[in-house]
């Protein structure tokens, strides 16, 4: 078969083999057949809610198992058809039969990803919480500039963005920022994006014109609903209220409507400005306060699964996730998984996929990729 053709084959069933492990192919079979016994059974419906959520586990195996299934099919009926296409002659149709071996390979491709969000808060709307490292302004900046990067991110997926808390540097940038992100699965992409991001640059504030690194720390966590039980007592709440600072608006340093809310046995800390009223403000804050809780407490049975795992730890060197070099060379690289991208203005506007999807599948098959930084 065609060299092209193979590698388009190789690439399909590499994510085929992706989709069946995040499946757990074999309980995937078992588990459909029971959910559709259940689907038969009329007394189901008696418990309403029940029923809901044995139907939407239902379609969502459904859907899987005939995506992956379908892909397989129609990569071998074309595979024949090339083949075919070669032993005739017949250069048009063999190369109509790539041309569509190269549609399924991008096909494969995003169903892999979709499949690979199957994490029980990965459909949520997501916060992402952005903080600048040490290094005044130019980290400042640099937060800034990731601010930015996710909004473009969010907007290039249709999501809709909403600055819940922000704090202006001294000079330039952020030090740090909060924003809400609605979307669908819009934290089961975002979730990758925790840890730490280094900037390597001539710095625009240096007037010796040298290079700089510069450390921010992404937070993210998503926005639970009432189905999820978190117990916070009011007694383990400081709250404080402050003026809004930041980005604009006509309430913006007029009253104390801002909120802060430091859970105190935990030390986690969120605070909302975005409203006028500080009873709204109070709300949003204890929502965000109950999602950091909802996601601490993921990090800790992960932690109970992989010994490896590494939590939310100083913003500077030896810590970080990913490195951003604009000068002397333009390359990012994603030192878990590797995967690199040689156009840094593309990625800063928002061009994340790549880098997500790598860290998806990681999380899957725990494969651990040896990665040098970048100077």
């Amino acid at each position: 078969m065609r060299a092209e053709a193979q590698a388009y084959v190789d690439r399909i069933n590499s994510a085929l083999n992706l989709l069946r492990v995040s499946l757990d192919w074999d309980r995937a079979l078992r588990r459909l057949d029971e959910l559709n016994a259940r689907v038969e059974d009329p007394t189901l419906w008696n418990d309403q809610k029940k029923a809901q959520e044995v139907m939407r586990e239902r379609t969502r195996l459904d859907n899987s198992i005939n995506a992956t299934r379908s892909i397989e099919s129609e990569m071998n009926d074309t595979v024949e058809l090339i083949e075919m296409a070669d032993e005739e002659g017949d250069t048009t149709l063999g190369d109509e039969g790539v041309t569509a071996l190269a549609a399924l390979a991008d096909k494969a491709d995003k169903d892999k990803v979709t499949a690979l969000l199957s994490g029980e808060a990965d459909g949520f709307d997501t916060y992402i919480q952005i903080n600048a490292g040490a290094g005044g302004t130019e980290s400042q900046d640099w937060a800034e500039i990731l601010q930015r990067m996710y909004q473009r991110w969010a907007e290039r997926r249709g999501y809709k963005v909403e600055l819940v808390d922000y704090h202006a540097g001294e000079q330039a940038g952020i030090k740090s920022a909060t924003m809400l992100i609605k979307g669908e699965n819009a934290y089961g992409y975002a979730k990758t994006e925790s840890g730490v991001h280094r900037l390597v640059r001539i710095s625009p504030y240096d007037s010796a014109a040298r290079r700089h690194t510069s450390f921010s720390s992404v937070w993210v966590y998503p926005v639970i609903d009432d189905s999820f039980e978190i117990d916070i007592k009011e007694s383990d709440l400081k709250i404080d209220t402050y003026r809004a600072s930041g980005a604009g608006g006509q309430h913006v340093n007029t009253t104390d409507s801002a909120v802060r809310i430091t859970h105190v046995p935990t030390g986690i800390i969120v605070a909302s400005q975005n409203d006028r009223s500080q009873h709204k403000n109070r709300a949003t804050a204890m929502s965000m306060l109950k999602a950091r809780m909802y996601e601490a407490e993921m990090q800790r049975r992960e932690a109970e699964a992989n010994t490896d795992y590494a939590a939310k730890t100083e913003i500077g060197w030896g810590h970080q996730i990913r490195s951003y070099v604009l000068q002397p060379y333009q390359l990012v690289k994603d030192l878990r998984t590797g995967v690199t991208s040689t156009s840094p203005d593309d990625v800063l506007d928002g061009a994340l996929d790549p880098f997500m999807a790598a860290a998806l599948s990681q999380k899957v098959t725990g494969e651990k990729v040896e990665v040098e930084d970048v100077d």
